[in-house]
């Protein structure tokens, strides 16, 4: 039996369990696992005897508890290729810097994290302390690369360019495919 505890902000508790359990119930028919939300204290638990179900449950919780809608979420259960990968920021950047680094992410109007989204064919939620990302493996790399560049001061057009390279180097791998 697989069993985890992931805190859950207060705000995002009632996006998990959605319109009369709806969200909860997807995930728990969807996975073979068993959620346990206290909503109380903010702490779902997760329970399943199949690994793999265990692990989209938990990726599905871990990124509607990161920002993103139970939609964007949800695509982890039905594409074995989509992953979702968290950067914590906290780890990298002060607490007064923390505002100014998710705006220069997000860009002016959220111009710079729709580009990032459109360019590697991800989704991207910038929700606390948080950047979460989920695609397939390699863009989200490439993403994750991206606001990197971004935490460490690179220019929004820098960051551009690089995912220009990056674009086209996935292309023609995935062209190599064919």
């Amino acid at each position: 039996m697989n069993v985890i505890e992931i805190e859950v902000p207060e705000d995002r508790v009632g996006v998990l369990i959605g319109k009369d359990g709806e969200i909860k119930k997807l995930i728990e028919e969807k996975t073979g696992c068993k959620l346990r939300i206290s909503s109380k204290f903010g702490v779902v638990k997760i329970e399943c005897e199949d690994a793999l179900g265990f692990m989209r449950a938990k990726d599905v919780v871990m990124a509607i508890a990161h920002g993103f809608s139970p939609d964007i979420a949800l695509k982890l259960l039905d594409d074995e290729m989509l992953v979702l990968e968290v950067v914590d920021l906290s780890s990298m950047v002060s607490e007064n810097a923390m505002r100014r680094i998710k705006g220069r992410i997000i860009g002016k109007e959220g111009k710079m994290r729709k580009q990032i989204e459109d360019m590697l064919n991800v989704n991207i939620s910038i929700h606390g302390k948080y950047v979460a990302i989920i695609g397939e493996v390699e863009n989200v790399a490439a993403a994750r690369e991206a606001v990197m560049m971004l935490v460490d001061g690179a220019q929004h057009s820098t960051v551009i360019k690089f995912m220009e390279r990056k674009r086209r180097e996935l292309k023609s791998r995935s062209l190599e495919w064919l």
